[in-house]
C-alpha cells in the first residue's frame, strides 16, 4: 500500500489533469470499502476523490494502452493472490 501511495504521489507530478478540459461526466457504483480508501487518499494528498479517481483512472489507462490485455491480466492475477 505504501509502494502504491508513493508512486500515486509521484504520479500526480507527471500527469497534469487541472489543465484537461472536462466535457464528459462519468458515474459508476464502487464498494464502501474501496470509497473509503479513495477518500482516505484524498484526504492525505489534499485532493478531492473526483482528482484522485481521475488520476489513478488516467494511470491504469495509460498502463493499459502501453501493456494492453497483460496489463488487466497482471492486475487481475494479483489480485487473486491477495
Amino acid at each position: 500500500m505504501i509502494n502504491q501511495i508513493i508512486r500515486l504521489k509521484n504520479a500526480l507530478f507527471s500527469y497534469n489533469l487541472w489543465i484537461m478540459k472536462k466535457n464528459a461526466p462519468l458515474a459508476f457504483r464502487v464498494s464502501s470499502e474501496l470509497k473509503k480508501n479513495l477518500q482516505r487518499i484524498a484526504d492525505r494528498e489534499a485532493r478531492s476523490t473526483s482528482q484522485i479517481c481521475e488520476l489513478l483512472l488516467t494511470i491504469g489507462v495509460d498502463s493499459y494502452e502501453k501493456e494492453g490485455a497483460r496489463y488487466l491480466q497482471r492486475v487481475l492475477n494479483n489480485a487473486k493472490e491477495v
